[in-house]
C-alpha cells in the first residue's frame, strides 16, 4: 500500500492475498515512463562505468603507460559504452511493447 503500485493487500488470518487489477490504458502508459526513466538511468551507470574506466586509463597514461595502448583502451571503452546503450534502448523498445500490448 505504501508503494502506491495499486494493490490491495487482504489478510484472512493464514494467507495474505493480493488482487491485482487488470490494467488500465493510463496506467500502461505510467509503467511505460517508469521503464523509460529505469532506462535512463541505466544508460548513466553505462556512462559513470566509461568515465571511470576513463579515469583508470588516464593514470596508467601519467603512470608511463604508451599513448598508443591507453587510445586504444579508450577505444575500447567506447565501443563497449555504444553497445551497452544500444542494448538498453533495444531492451526498452520490447518492454514498452510488452506494456502497451493488451
Amino acid at each position: 500500500m505504501i508503494a502506491n503500485i495499486g494493490f490491495n493487500p487482504m489478510n484472512n488470518g493464514d494467507v495474505i492475498i493480493i488482487s491485482v487489477p487488470a490494467l488500465t490504458e493510463e496506467r500502461r502508459r505510467d509503467l511505460a515512463k517508469q521503464a523509460k526513466v529505469e532506462a535512463e538511468d541505466a544508460k548513466v551507470g553505462v556512462r559513470n562505468a566509461r568515465k571511470d574506466a576513463n579515469t583508470e586509463i588516464k593514470k596508467l597514461e601519467k603512470d608511463g603507460t604508451s599513448e598508443d595502448i591507453c587510445k586504444s583502451a579508450e577505444e575500447d571503452v567506447q565501443n563497449l559504452t555504444n553497445s551497452f546503450i544500444r542494448k538498453v534502448d533495444e531492451l526498452l523498445v520490447t518492454k514498452e511493447a510488452e506494456i502497451m500490448k493488451v
